[in-house]
């Protein structure tokens, strides 16, 4: 028994860990055929000062079994001195894996992938930190020099041109690019994943049937946007052409079974508004009525209290939201403000599970609770 103790706690504790680690990091998922070429389109307008390019690239989503494109985005770094690296698919171990991107004071490995815009599969050509300002290369960003005055021009090789439209490094037809030591030295740096403007964005595209791959054949009519998750206004623009002719897979994965009219969970969600509620699990069946209606009552009781949490802390960040728009809140207090209620859903949630899997474990009845003499 003493030892059946402790391996529940050991598999509690890893699962803690896991929920820990990847509350704020995509999970790995393996899918047996590449994402589509990159689409051709146009960068639109930086909104303004301090305003990073971060480039679209093909997202994957289990639920429907396809690629859907993440429109490229002007994001506001998280510090000074902190550049963007695009995030990449690469072949390894049988299947192709998605690398997260990051920022950090360098701009590690990308898979050698050309996204155009400064991003031509080595570095970052698009513009520098000075001074606690970014300065703007004219070159291959869309610049308003009336606004934003920190601008510079250098000529790139590649031009705004994308020369290889190919989104995924190794495998068949893959980039066959490697890291070189300064860029691995650069992804052990100090960095920071995607910020909850980002995160919101992806959720937003994920959200969006348009931008299946399966639906738009490679071209979205979402390419890319001036502000993350507006997908609608004068700041969006649609894909020119497909970046290669679309061909559906033969060994398309089937998307996973899920109930009906049930929305997919978010990753890394920002917003307690973006959590589904908690739902009670399998009723108890130890074999002991009385036992089983007991742990059914513990189960409603606290799935309530967590519904009820859930449900203050929605309406504790909407009431931020109203009053930031009331006050015209600057970019970066959004930023702030995003950044707090991201950490404070995603702390949410982690108690929540913490709650609940040791709600379990105390619901392991011993053999002579759950058989009646």
């Amino acid at each position: 028994m003493r030892t059946n103790h402790a391996v529940r706690n050991l598999l509690l504790s890893l699962l803690l860990v896991v929920i820990s680690s990847t509350a704020f990091a995509q999970i790995g998922i393996s899918v047996s055929f590449g994402p589509p070429a990159l689409p051709v389109y146009e960068q639109p307008i930086c909104p303004g000062d301090g305003y990073l390019w971060t480039p679209g690239y093909w997202a994957w989503d289990p639920d429907y079994g396809d690629y859907y494109w993440v429109p490229g985005t002007w994001v506001l770094a998280p510090q000074v001195g902190y550049l963007w690296t695009p995030g990449w698919w690469g072949w390894g171990g049988g299947g192709y894996f998605f690398h997260e991107g990051y920022w950090g004071p360098q701009v590690g490995f990308y898979g050698g992938i050309s996204y155009g815009f400064g991003y031509f599969g080595d570095g970052y050509e698009g513009g520098r930190w000075d001074g606690g300002h970014f300065f703007y290369n004219r070159t291959v960003n869309n610049v308003n020099i009336t606004n934003i005055h920190n601008t510079y021009n250098t000529t790139i090789v590649h031009n705004t041109t994308v020369i290889n439209r190919v989104s995924y490094n190794g495998g068949t037809g893959g980039i066959e690019a490697r890291a070189t030591s300064e860029q691995e030295a650069a992804a052990r740096e100090r960095h920071v994943g995607p910020v909850p403007a980002q995160v919101q964005h992806l959720q937003t595209a994920r959200s969006n049937p348009q931008l299946r791959a399966s639906v738009n054949q490679g071209k979205p009519p979402i390419a890319a946007t001036a502000r993350p998750a507006e997908f609608s206004g004068q700041g969006v623009v649609g894909a020119r052409e497909a970046g290669a002719p679309y061909h559906p897979p033969a060994n398309r994965q089937a998307p996973e079974s899920r109930p009906a009219n049930t929305p997919s969970a978010p990753v890394n969600p920002t917003h307690a508004a973006e959590v589904q509620p908690h739902q009670a699990s399998a009723p108890p069946n130890t074999g002991n009525p009385k036992l089983d209606q007991k742990y059914q009552q513990q189960q409603d009781k606290l799935i309530a209290k967590q519904n009820q949490q859930h449900q203050q802390l929605q309406q504790q960040q909407e009431a931020e939201h109203q009053r930031a728009a009331q006050q015209t809140a600057s970019d970066a207090q959004k930023q702030q403000m995003e950044q707090r209620h991201q950490q404070q859903t995603q702390q949410m949630e982690q108690h929540h599970t913490q709650q609940q899997q040791q709600l379990q474990q105390h619901q392991q009845p011993s053999h002579s609770e759950g058989h009646p003499k």
